[in-house]
C-alpha cells in the first residue's frame, strides 16, 4: 500500500459516465479516493451516500471526491443513477486501480480504504476500516471542521 508522504498512484480508468478519469488532473486541489467493495451493496451504500451529502460543501472548499470499486460501467452507472451520487465513480474492473493501491482483496473486491491526497499529489492520510460511517466522518473532521 502506498504511505503517507508518497505520491498517489496515477491511474487512467473509466468512470460510471464512460468518460476516463486520470487522477493527474486533479492536481492542485484535495482528492478524497475511497475504495468500496461494491456498488450498491449496504456498507458501500451508507459511504457513498455519506460523500454525497457533505460533497457540495467539500467542493465548495476545492475538494474532490473520486470513489472506485471494481464493478463495471454499468454497475457502477447504475449506483451513481439510483443514489444520486455527483461524484466520479471508477469502474475498476481490471482491477489495476486496487492493485496500484494495494487493497485488492483475494475475493477480487476493494477493501474499504480512503486515501486523502493533498493538492501536490502526496498521500497525507489513509483510512483503513471497514466502518464506513468512519471514512466520511474522517473526510468531514479533515476538511470541513473550522
Amino acid at each position: 500500500m502506498p504511505s503517507i508522504g508518497e505520491i498517489a498512484p496515477d491511474f487512467d480508468a473509466p468512470t460510471a459516465t464512460g468518460t476516463t478519469l486520470k487522477l493527474s488532473s486533479l492536481r492542485g486541489h484535495p482528492v478524497v479516493l475511497y475504495f468500496y467493495p461494491q456498488a450498491d451493496t449496504p456498507g458501500c451504500t451508507v459511504e457513498s451516500k455519506g460523500f454525497r451529502d457533505i460533497y457540495k460543501e467539500l467542493r465548495d472548499r476545492h475538494v474532490e471526491v473520486v470513489g472506485v470499486s471494481c464493478d463495471s460501467v454499468d454497475d457502477q452507472c447504475a449506483f451513481a443513477e439510483k443514489y444520486a451520487l455527483p461524484f466520479p465513480l471508477v469502474a475498476d474492473a481490471s482491477k489495476s486501480v486496487a492493485t496500484a493501491y494495494a487493497v485488492l482483496r483475494p475475493s477480487g473486491r476493494a477493501r474499504r480504504v480512503t486515501f486523502f491526497i493533498g493538492g501536490d499529489g502526496k498521500i497525507q492520510e489513509i483510512v483503513d476500516s471497514s466502518d464506513a460511517a468512519n471514512h466520511v466522518a474522517k473526510a468531514h473532521a479533515r476538511y470541513l471542521k473550522a
